[in-house]
């Protein structure tokens, strides 16, 4: 199959956009059943399903913003500094400030509720929001979206890095530094700093979502963007990691049987400093990766093309990842007390789940400039 495409737009790029916020409902929509804190419990929990929820759960956010570094850098390559930083801000400040009052509160309401934390009546819980008592003392939070808060706050410590990437000798630089992605053990030797990052952080700061205190996630994170930043302008990357997409699948394979099979069955992650963290270091940061050249690679044989489709999700991502853990949460509280085995829960609830985040986005979100604007769209 033919992989070569202009690089004016890289239309696998979006396809993974897509894939990775889209299975996101899968994920959320597994976690009430789970032995892992969340919003709403199941009494029941799958240690099967928790498997694959924590393996799962180990890269689909380096993927994202892995991506969102490559999207940086060719948002970048059509603006000015100042144009790109007044769409994100409108893109992404005023959504998650919005989200925060307006709809967030809806799983917090939920989550209470099925504490025994409040008494039924969503309008005698809503004014605790104004209160300004940050979760989980009080009721404002940004809950799952904390990707959003790490992007803003990455973008902001980026400025100058980002201002003197357009700067004739420096971007000529990386461009040649970017060469050496042609061989594939230096490529797969790019997993060394997030390595790194596992052996200072990963025990003494659990993840935690909260920007302050949270070392790991936040500095693996902030590698994963800086990586998919400046690697996104050099065509020898795309190419190579098409090129060796089996090579990269195989890898993934191996991390991934080594994790599962002794970190993920049943799941027991590392807690202190020792020969079980060391490996588990070595094999996550490889798997991670792996996964993602793996992805970047499939992607750009076979996903190169675009269509109408990938317009139209390509815009419903971000109202979609706004909404979509409000509504799993909101349909999960009524699902979890249901007689009925896991199994079916956890099928009604993602098909109720999307078909409620695809109706609210397609009937009301897209229709006015009002919910356009306050859901980050164009």
């Amino acid at each position: 199959m033919n992989t070569s495409q202009s690089t004016s737009r890289l239309f696998f790029i979006d396809w993974i956009r897509v894939i990775a916020f889209g299975v996101l409902i899968f994920f959320h929509c597994a976690m009430p059943f789970v032995p892992h804190n969340w919003e709403i419990k199941n009494k029941e929990t799958s240690e099967g399903l928790y498997t694959i929820v924590i393996w799962f759960h180990q890269w689909r956010l380096p993927l994202l913003f892995f991506i969102s570094g490559a999207g940086i850098y060719f948002s970048l390559e059509k603006r000015t500094l100042i144009k790109f930083y007044l769409e994100r801000f409108r893109r992404l400040f005023i959504p998650l400030v919005f989200a925060m009052f307006f709809t967030i509160p809806v799983q917090v309401y939920f989550e209470y509720l099925q504490r025994g934390r409040i008494k039924p009546g969503y309008l005698n819980f809503y004014p605790s929001v104004w209160e300004m008592i940050p979760y989980p003392e009080g009721s404002l939070t940004w809950s799952h979206l904390w990707f959003i808060v790490y992007l803003i706050a990455f973008l902001i410590l980026l400025i100058p890095f980002f201002a003197l990437c357009r700067i004739d000798v420096i971007k000529n630089g990386l461009k040649k530094l970017g060469k050496y992605s042609g061989n594939p053990g230096i490529l797969i030797l790019l997993c060394f700093p997030v390595y790194l990052i596992y052996q200072f952080y990963y025990i003494e700061f659990p993840e935690q979502g909260s920007l302050f205190g949270d070392s790991f996630v936040f500095d693996s994170s902030l590698i994963y963007l800086l990586l998919g930043y400046l690697l996104a302008g050099n065509e020898t990357f795309w190419t190579n990691a098409a090129r060796y997409r089996f090579l990269w699948l195989t890898n993934t394979i191996i991390c991934a049987s080594v994790l599962i099979l002794i970190y993920y069955t049943p799941v027991q992650l590392p807690k202190i400093k020792n020969n079980y963290a060391q490996l588990y270091f070595i094999f996550d940061a490889i798997h991670i990766w792996s996964i993602i050249l793996t992805i970047t690679g499939f992607s750009k044989t076979y996903l190169y093309q675009d269509s109408r489709l990938l317009q139209y999700l390509s815009k419903a991502i971000l109202p979609f990842f706004i909404i979509h853990q409000t509504i799993i949460v909101a349909i999960g509280y009524y699902l979890v007390q249901l007689n009925l085995p896991i199994a079916v829960k956890y099928f009604m609830l993602t098909t109720l789940s999307g078909l409620v985040i695809f109706l609210i986005y397609d009937l009301l979100i897209r229709r006015t400039r009002l919910t356009r604007f306050l859901f980050g769209m164009r």
